[in-house]
């Protein structure tokens, strides 16, 4: 372990000595790529160097200990000692979980698609209230949010939205989100005062590039036609909506958001390739035992994977039987704890696999 810090630090050393090279500072692209690389590579060391400490402050006391008959000095090794034992194994098991390999696919933007499921109007306004959620959580960590496709009801809600999210971290983050949110509450339309129980599915997707999924002219029908809904005058009166149906696989995208018919192929295009990105994401994962697959960002918008209890005032993630009565705070955009917690979960899962491999 102490020769893999040196390692890591080398690696560094090398880092710093590429991002001035006068090739490299001219390349803003690779610079950002080498900036990200570094951040992360300080982020580890950074556990890398605590755990040197101790290691090396244990065969330190040790060595006082063994080598001096100076009763004083050896009572200070001692408690010195005693203090580095109960923090190796801690430092440790930190020092691995940073090791772990991450996801290649974190730092790309994430494409979210949120539906509507059982209950109704009750299950639209709901999935209002996710997309909203997601939008105070976004705007909370400085991430530019931009809509896809939405399909609003009458009452305020959606049966469908879809939108990207772009910043640090984005699919990483929101890769959790993956799944079925059941609420339980009053709707505003229960005169009786019942509690009704309404779902929402989402769907979490890393941004494919045209170099990550290549999708040819003759594999693709477009059809243009004018969009429904609310929208205006404008968005009724041309034909700028927009579907593609991909043959090969028979995914259908809409788009309609936008007034012009190349904003809404653009917009549709990007979340057909994160669709089909996605699915060779999900083939590939379905080839490796279900005990090495991850426990919580499996993906799976079937699962269900979090309860909004509004008379309780809490919310329940089944995944990992966290319970936190914040759901006013959540709702508005504090997700942080939840996901952090999923993801500590998500890691000491691959520690355990790793160690029995």
């Amino acid at each position: 372990m102490l020769d893999l810090v040196e390692k890591l630090e080398e690696k560094l050393r090398a880092l710093d000595e590429k991002m001035v090279d006068p090739d490299i500072v001219g390349n803003q692209k690779e610079l950002i790529r080498l900036n990200r690389e570094r951040c992360h590579l300080e982020e580890i060391l950074a556990t890398g160097r605590k755990y040197k400490t101790t290691r090396i402050g244990i065969d330190e006391a040790k060595e006082i200990i063994d080598a001096n008959e100076d009763d004083e000095l050896v009572a200070m090794a001692r408690q010195e000692l005693q203090e580095y034992e109960a923090a190796i194994e801690n430092v440790e098991k930190e020092f691995k979980l940073r090791l772990l390999p991450r996801d290649p696919n974190d730092d790309k933007a994430a494409i979210v698609e949120v539906r509507a499921g059982t209950g109704g109007d009750e299950a639209g306004l709901f999935a209002g209230d996710i997309f909203r959620m997601y939008q105070k959580f976004a705007d909370s960590l400085h991430w530019k949010l931009e809509i896809m496709n939405s399909n609003p009801t009458g009452v305020g809600g959606f049966k469908e939205i879809i939108f990207s999210l772009t910043g640090d971290n984005a699919y990483g983050l929101m890769k959790y989100e993956s799944g079925v949110h059941r609420v339980q509450r009053v709707p505003s339309t229960e005169s009786q005062g019942r509690v009704h129980t309404s779902a929402v599915s989402v769907a979490v997707f890393p941004e494919a590039k045209e170099v990550d999924v290549e999708i040819k002219e003759n594999e693709m029908k477009i059809d243009v036609y004018r969009s429904s809904g609310p929208g205006g005058q404008s968005v009724n009166t041309t034909d700028s909506a927009v579907r593609i149906t991909h043959l090969p696989t028979g995914l259908v995208v809409t788009c309609q958001d936008e007034k012009s018919q190349i904003k809404n192929r653009a917009k549709a295009l990007k979340v057909l390739r994160a669709r089909l990105y996605n699915a060779a994401m999900a083939e590939q994962q379905a080839k490796i035992s279900a005990e090495r697959r991850s426990m919580v960002s499996t993906g799976d918008r079937s699962a269900k994977i979090r309860t909004y209890n509004f008379s309780q005032g809490r919310v329940t993630d089944h995944r990992i039987g966290l319970t936190l009565y914040k759901l006013e705070d959540i709702l508005n955009g504090s997700l942080g704890e939840v996901i952090d917690r999923l993801r500590q979960h998500d890691q000491k899962e691959q520690l355990k696999l790793q160690s029995t491999t």
